[in-house]
């Protein structure tokens, strides 16, 4: 069983959301949707829920088209960015509202209720009311509520993105192996990278309502398919062909992240810090070599000042190829 949409395109009025999108997603096959905010991910994910019209173009589920078929019958699973739970009902009445629509007797019920909870480590709280609850758990009740009809699809548009930082890190590995464990397939939208890289088999790159580039995460990651998308990834300087090989020994165009550049003692590269500032776990500098401005990184620990010279050795996970 798999999703294909073929030249999917969602257009309002005058303003094209979406423009020929082609997508397949396999069975038990993660696929992350990732662009910035506006490129028409969410419009995407919702004409596939039925959600939107389709202006042009096809959305099937295991060859049959799904034109036809209204939101509750196509049996996809929806988690959206704020949960949208019911807030009259507890925690095991927000899981178990698709089973009681689906008429699912109460014992089957309970069972897998229960069994939901245990898996998005939220055992025990049956009884909870989902006000009583934090962002992340109810974010869990949502996931739970979503997973426990088995839904054919999953889709969930910006899961983590009202979360703070350390807590939707956190969510992202507890959700990436409960979406493993469930056997679940699902389409996942969000614009942060680190989040798609960490939930998905697949990365699909969206911009301007195309989809410029599909890959695993590593090839997307290293292999970028333009400028544009680089920079989205993370690549602050881009380097020409015969800069790059200069400076990182690559031939090609490259783009660097901020991590291309570490202080090394032994470093063959001299340069001046120009500026500094302290990260969680690092610390990011602005250096200038060759009459060019860099960003590198230092440790935490006794990290260099405005002013002073350092060396600088290339760390190739923060060199990107691009095209």
């Amino acid at each position: 069983m798999s999703l294909h949409l073929d030249g999917l395109t969602v257009a309002y009025g005058p303003v094209t959301a979406v423009s020929g999108v082609d997508l397949t997603i396999a069975d038990g096959e993660v696929v992350a949707l990732l662009g910035p905010s506006g490129c028409g991910k969410s419009t995407l994910l919702r004409a596939v829920a039925g959600l939107e019209p389709a202006t042009a173009g096809t959305v099937s589920w295991d060859g049959a088209d799904l034109a036809g078929t209204p939101v509750h019958r196509r049996g996809f699973g929806l988690v959206f960015q704020d949960g949208q739970l019911f807030p009259h009902r507890d925690v095991a009445g927000n899981v178990a509202f698709g089973l009681r629509m689906g008429r699912v007797e109460r014992e089957a019920r309970a069972k897998r209720v229960t069994e939901l909870l245990d898996l998005v480590g939220l055992a025990g709280y049956h009884s909870r009311r989902v006000t009583e609850l934090s962002g992340g758990e109810q974010q869990r009740v949502a996931l739970a509520r979503a997973l426990a009809p088995r839904p054919k699809l999953l889709l969930l548009d910006e899961p983590l993105s009202a979360l703070d930082r350390a807590l939707r890190e956190q969510l992202a590995l507890d959700l990436a192996r409960l979406l493993r464990e469930a056997g679940a397939t699902a389409l996942v939208v969000t614009h942060d990278h680190d989040e798609a890289f960490t939930l998905a088999d697949r990365v699909a790159v969206m911009r301007a309502g195309r989809i410029v580039q599909v890959g695993v995460p590593t090839e997307v990651w290293r292999k970028p398919t333009d400028v544009d998308t680089a920079r989205f990834l993370g690549c602050g300087k881009v380097l020409a062909p015969d800069a790059a090989e200069r400076l990182v020994g690559v031939r090609a165009r490259v783009g660097l992240r901020a991590t291309a550049l570490r202080t090394d003692p032994t470093g063959p590269i001299e340069a001046e810090v120009l500026e500094r500032v302290h990260r969680r776990d690092h610390v990011r500098l602005l250096v200038r070599l060759a009459g060019e401005d860099f960003e590198a990184v230092a440790p935490v620990a006794e990290p260099p000042s405005p002013g002073d010279r350092v060396t600088l050795a290339v760390d190739h996970d923060g060199v990107a190829v691009i095209g």
